[in-house]
């Protein structure tokens, strides 16, 4: 059995989402991380182990305030990495 953050996949998900349309926005695997590390530690984690776990989680996904609340991490984690990149 393997334990993983959910929030994780999502929060992933979303960066790549957003970024797409985003050319003036770094999309190197450092700023990836550190947006995504930002949003992460500003979210609660949900912590699945099973797959009846993970489809649990999937159903609370579809309420739009946990959607709402990724999307502003990531926003804020996105405008907080362009403005301060960590990389050459």
């Amino acid at each position: 059995m393997e334990l993983h953050n959910f929030m994780e996949k999502e929060v992933l998900n979303t960066i790549d989402r957003l970024l797409k349309d985003r050319p003036d926005i770094c999309h190197c695997e450092k700023c990836r991380m550190d947006i995504a590390a930002i949003a992460l530690n500003n979210l609660k984690p949900k912590y699945v182990v099973t797959e009846k776990g993970e489809a649990y989680i999937k159903v609370s996904e579809l309420e739009v305030q946990f959607e709402v609340d990724i999307l502003k991490e990531v926003i804020k984690a996105i405008e907080k990495v362009s403005k301060e990149p960590h990389h050459e």
